[in-house]
């Protein structure tokens, strides 16, 4: 007797739709799965076989054979637990196998034919088109954001097979609690002495451009990164959305709203290997750091202690907004569209740079500089350095906190609005093509870009990044008016070479 249902797997952050197919025949007694299962499918065979005995239902004693269609695609994860197990009750008569048409299932088994939570139900959702889907109770609420099939919840197995016949009513699908405001985050204020790192920040947020801050330790790099996403503005529907679906994928928890309704700040440490921060993996394709940042901010502390081929690999992605990784058996697209913000010493010992403050030779610096490659330092349009605030202004009683992240974010909100009034969604966007009709300048700072161009001080990207900053400034400002010289300065000091002796020396 033959059983088929509908299901799913991961690929990446995209779930894509396959057919479980269960035939029962004559034969030695048996169970085997095909249809290329990694070891977790595979392992299915005794979960299934437990869970199937546990639940009162009798486990037949002829020859499966599970197959997983399409054959040529690699299946991985538990979420096939609960459709195997449905199907093969319908192949050996005990459930009529008219009852799983119509219907996508995904869920783990437990030994005791519970069902428990599966990652990624957003995209596994998604991928389905049945009018209905048959999940876990635990993450029924998060499979209901896609509003796109009927959510059916249960707890166990033996309560999905008589609820599909009739006997037994669902469960109820809760309902996730209602989206709280914005979580309260360090706030810009509390950052003293830094005018430079602050008006840095700012502008990074405003025009959603990349930033490196330079300096020794104890400066405010990590405190002005850590308050950057506090001045982005919240997530749109569809944004949420997307974010919501790479971190189920990921596996990462979701609020309480179950809608990552903040921009995300992810922060990993500096021995991340290159599947983890890009994505990637052997049997299964997962989405990395850049990924699970997307439409948020993506922290590199202690920069130049990453590994160099770790690094050179956010080229690509930083440009693009996207990656491809590419397999013997698949190819996945995931999102890299991110802030990123990075932060690093001057020199290994963390000095100054300052002939007193610092205990490296020339050589020992111009090696850490190197670590950066040239192509990467290019993608960040801000490279501020940030020295040690003056201690007058750490200790000073009477001066008043400066501007909070609230007053910073109308600002900065005000000069994303003029971007999206532009068809862009911020000022990094603009394309070089394009730059000409939406980020104009006038004749005076045309001559000062010239005159760096033929100078050898900027390169063609470099202009362009230096333009895009410019109307930033511009924005930020309330000017709608051309990019004037004032801006292009401004632009061109917030693009400072942080290694400049030492690359020079090297």
């Amino acid at each position: 007797m033959l059983a088929a249902v509908s299901s799913a797997t991961l690929l990446g952050v995209e779930g894509c739709p396959i057919r479980v197919e269960v035939h029962s025949g004559n034969g030695l007694p048996g169970f085997s799965i095909v249809g290329l299962p990694d070891a977790t499918c595979r392992e299915a065979r005794d979960r299934v076989r437990a869970a199937v005995l546990s639940s009162g239902f009798k486990w037949p004693r002829h020859r499966v054979t599970v197959n997983l269609a399409p054959t040529s695609m690699r299946k991985a994860g538990s979420c096939l637990d609960l459709p195997i197990a449905l199907a093969v009750l319908g192949a050996d008569g005990q459930l009529d196998p008219a009852l799983l048409e119509g219907v996508a299932l995904f869920g783990e088994l437990g030994l005791d034919g519970s069902l428990r939570r599966v990652a990624g139900v957003l995209p596994l959702v998604g991928a389905c088109a049945e009018a209905a889907v048959v999940v876990p109770l635990a993450c029924a609420a998060e499979a209901a954001l896609q509003r796109r099939a009927r959510v059916l919840a249960a707890v166990s197995l033996r309560q999905a097979a008589l609820a599909l016949d009739g006997q037994e009513r669902w469960s109820e699908v809760p309902k996730p609690p209602p989206a709280s405001g914005r979580e309260s985050r360090e706030d810009l204020s509390e950052v003293r002495g830094q005018p430079l790192g602050r008006l840095a920040v700012e502008v990074a947020a405003a025009g959603g451009h990349h930033l490196l801050l330079v300096g020794p330790p104890g400066a405010g790099k990590t405190m002005l990164a850590r308050r950057l996403p506090g001045l982005l503005p919240a997530l749109s529907r569809e944004e949420a959305l997307e974010v919501s679906r790479v971190h189920s994928a990921a596996g990462l928890g979701l609020p309480p709203g179950l809608l990552v309704l903040e921009p995300p700040f992810r922060a990993p440490h500096h021995s991340a290997s290159m599947a983890s921060l890009i994505g990637g993996g052997t049997t299964q394709i997962r989405p990395g750091e850049i990924s699970c940042a997307s439409h948020g901010v993506l922290f590199l502390d202690e920069l130049a202690e990453f590994p160099p081929s770790v690094l050179d690999a956010l080229r690509q992605p930083l440009e693009d907004g996207s990656l491809t990784v590419c397999r013997s058996r698949a190819s996945v697209r995931l999102p890299a569209d991110c802030l990123l913000v990075a932060a690093m010493n001057p020199c290994p010992c963390g000095g100054d740079g300052s002939p007193g403050g610092c205990r490296c030779s020339e050589a020992a610096r111009s090696r850490y500089a190197l670590k950066i490659s040239g192509p990467l330092l290019d993608r960040f349009d801000l490279r501020v350095g940030v020295d040690r605030p003056d201690v007058g202004d750490l200790l000073a009683e009477g001066a008043g906190p400066g501007e909070t992240t609230a007053v910073v974010a109308e600002r900065v909100a005000s000069a994303r609005e003029r971007a999206r009034a532009r068809g862009v969604g911020c000022n990094a966007r603009i394309p070089g093509g394009l730059l000409d009709e939406l980020a104009p300048i006038d004749q005076t700072a045309r001559r000062l870009l010239e005159l760096r161009l033929r100078q050898g001080r900027l390169s063609a990207r470099g202009m362009h990044r230096v333009r895009r900053v410019a109307r930033t400034l511009a924005d930020l400002s309330g000017s709608d008016a051309a990019v004037s010289e004032e801006h292009v300065l401004a632009a061109l000091a917030l693009r400072s070479e942080p290694f400049a002796s030492a690359r020079g020396a090297a």
